[in-house]
C-alpha cells in the first residue's frame, strides 16, 4: 500500500472543529502574515517538492507495514536530501534505482535535481523569521581514503548542498565523538547521537539534519489543557493530556474526513491534520487519498473553530535499509553489485551503502512544536584485498603444486625445525 498510516506521521491526534461555522469568516489580519513565497517556484523545485512528497508516503506505508500499530515521525526531505546527496557518486544501475525510488523522473538530469536541491534549501532558509528553520549537511570520510574520492563529488555536496566537508581517523573514537556532535549541533541539542560506532569498513558518513522549531499562530492556553479520552487503533480509550483552543483555523470537509491546518508563526509553516470519518479505519482512509495526497491539498477555507489536539512528545528512530530495498533501490546496498564508480573511479566498484538511517525528535505543546531528524547514510567498502600478515611461527602443512591446474607435487607437515 502506497500509503499507510499517514496519521501516524502526524501522530495520534484527535481533532473537534466548530462545523457550524467553520467556514465562515474568521482570523485577524496581521502584517507579519506570510501569504506567499518570495518568488515562484521553478519547475525543477516543484518537481522536487513532488517527488519528496511521493518518496515520504512510500517511506511511511513501508515502515507502517511492519510496525502498524506504532508511532511513526519520519523526515521524507531529511532522507530525500542525504540519499541525493550520495546519489551524486551512484552510476548505471544504482543511480536509475536511487534517482526512481527518490521520485524523480528519468527526463530530470543530475544537474537539475542538484540545483532543486540547492534552490530550495535557500528557500526555506530564513522564509520566517518568526520560526527557528535550519537544514544542514555534512560529509565526513575515512582520512586515509580521502585520495580515492572523485574531486568533483565533494565539489557538488559543498556547491549544491552547502555541505561541510571533512576527513576524519575513522579507527579513532574522537571520529564518532565528531559525527555526533555536528548532529547535536545542528539539531539544537534534540538528536545528540546518531552512531554509537564505525566499522572497520566504514568509508564515509553523509548526514542531512534539519531542525524546526515555532510557536503557534494562535497558541492554546496551558490552563484548557485538560485529561480527555483519546482511542487508539487497538484497545480501549484512555485520557491523556488534551489542548483545547476556539480560534481561526484553516480547514475543510471532504468526503466526510476533515482536513485542518493549523499555522506557525507568520504562517509560512504549518501542520496539516488528517483525520478519518467516524469509524473509519486509518489505513482505509490513506488509499482513498493516495500517494499524491500533500501535491493536492484542497482549498482550506479559514473560519473558526475549537481545535483538540493532544499534547504528546516522540523520539524515533529506525534503519532504512530493507524499506528502501523494498521501495526499489536494493542495488546500492550490494556489497560487490553496488556502483559508486561517480563517487570514487578507483574504489567505486567496491563501494556500498552498509547503512541508511534517520532519527527524528517532535515535541508538541500550547506553545507550539519542536522537530529535528538526521539521516544518516554509511558507505562501506568491499574487501576486495584485504591486508593479511603471515607469520609462520608455529606447526604448519605445505604443498608444493601446480597452481592452474590444481596438482599437488608435493605435500609436508613441519612440526619442529
Amino acid at each position: 500500500m502506497w500509503y499507510r498510516r499517514l496519521a501516524t506521521l502526524l501522530l495520534p491526534l484527535s481533532l473537534t472543529l466548530g462545523c457550524g461555522d467553520l467556514f465562515g469568516p474568521g482570523g485577524s489580519d496581521d502584517v507579519r502574515l506570510i501569504t506567499a513565497l518570495p518568488r515562484e517556484l521553478t519547475s525543477d523545485e516543484r518537481a522536487l517538492i513532488g517527488a519528496s512528497n511521493r518518496f515520504g508516503a512510500q517511506l511511511l506505508g513501508d515502515l507502517a507495514t511492519v510496525t502498524p500499530d506504532e508511532n511513526i515521525f519520519i523526515s521524507p526531505v531529511s532522507a530525500s536530501m542525504a540519499l541525493g546527496m550520495t546519489m551524486n557518486g551512484a552510476a548505471g544501475s544504482t543511480y536509475d534505482e536511487m534517482r526512481a525510488t527518490l521520485g524523480f523522473p528519468a527526463s530530470m538530469s543530475p544537474a537539475a535535481i542538484n540545483a532543486s536541491y540547492r534552490d530550495l534549501i535557500a528557500l526555506l532558509r530564513g522564509l520566517d523569521r518568526r520560526v527557528d528553520f535550519r537544514i544542514a549537511n555534512s560529509i565526513w570520510y575515512r582520512d586515509t581514503f580521502g585520495s580515492a574520492i572523485a574531486p568533483a563529488f565533494l565539489t557538488d555536496a559543498r556547491t549544491f548542498f552547502d555541505a561541510r566537508v571533512q576527513g576524519l581517523d575513522f579507527a579513532a573514537p574522537s571520529a564518532v565523538t565528531t559525527i555526533n556532535g555536528w548532529a547535536g549541533q545542528a539539531t539544537n541539542g534534540r538528536i545528540p547521537t546518531v552512531l554509537e560506532r564505525l566499522n572497520a569498513d566504514d568509508v564515509m558518513v553523509l548526514m542531512n539534519a534539519i531542525y524546526f522549531k515555532g510557536d503557534w499562530r494562535h497558541a492554546f492556553d496551558r490552563a484548557a489543557t485538560r485529561e480527555l479520552p483519546f482511542t487508539p487503533r487497538t484497545g480501549a480509550a484512555r485520557d491523556v493530556p488534551m489542548m483545547l483552543r476556539t480560534d481561526s483555523v484553516r480547514a475543510a470537509l471532504v468526503d466526510g474526513r476533515i482536513v485542518a491546518d493549523l499555522g506557525y508563526g507568520g504562517d509560512a509553516f504549518s501542520m496539516t491534520i488528517l483525520l478519518p470519518r467516524p469509524g473509519e479505519d486509518i489505513d482505509a482512509m490513506l488509499a482513498a487519498l493516495g500517494p499524491e495526497y500533500f501535491n493536492a491539498l484542497p482549498e482550506l477555507a479559514l473560519g473558526k473553530g475549537t481545535v483538540q489536539l493532544p499534547k504528546f512528545r516522540l523520539e524515533w528512530e529506525a534503519s532504512l535499509n530493507e524499506p528502501l530495498k523494498r521501495m526499489g533501490m536494493p542495488t546500492a546496498f550490494v556489497p560487490g553489485g553496488a556502483d559508486f564508480t561517480r563517487l570514487s573511479a578507483s574504489e567505486g566498484r567496491n563501494l556500498f551503502i552498509s547503512l541508511v538511517k534517520q532519527n527524528t525528535f517532535v515535541d508538541v505543546n500550547e506553545v507550539g512544536t519542536e522537530a529535528a531528524a538526521v539521516t544518516t547514510v554509511v558507505v562501506g567498502v568491499t574487501s576486495v584485498s584485504p591486508r593479511l600478515d603471515i607469520i609462520v611461527d608455529r606447526p604448519f602443512v605445505f604443498a608444493l603444486r601446480e597452481r592452474l591446474s590444481g596438482t599437488v607435487l608435493f605435500l609436508g607437515r613441519i612440526v619442529r625445525l
